[in-house]
């Protein structure tokens, strides 16, 4: 069975657009363990990122170099 590290690193390698589409599908599986209101503003704050994603006004990195960053400031 692979790990929870291996899984991420592999999700993270996909395009942005995969991954925003994954960040709503996990998203909307969290949704009967939220209150609804939290709910709804996680939703939002997703669709937001995706449209982002989508329309090019945020810039994305690679899954690598997202991890060596996390990492940098897991450190710290």
């Amino acid at each position: 069975m692979r790990s929870i590290e291996q899984i991420t690193e592999e999700l993270l390698a996909l395009p942005s657009v995969s991954r925003a589409l994954l960040a709503e599908k996990l998203v909307e599986s969290l949704e009967s363990d939220t209150d609804s209101t939290i709910q709804a503003i996680w939703i939002t704050e997703a669709k937001k990122r995706r449209d982002q994603v989508r329309n090019g006004s945020v810039q994305t990195i690679p899954g690598e170099e997202a991890l060596i960053q996390i990492r940098r400031l897991l450190e710290q």
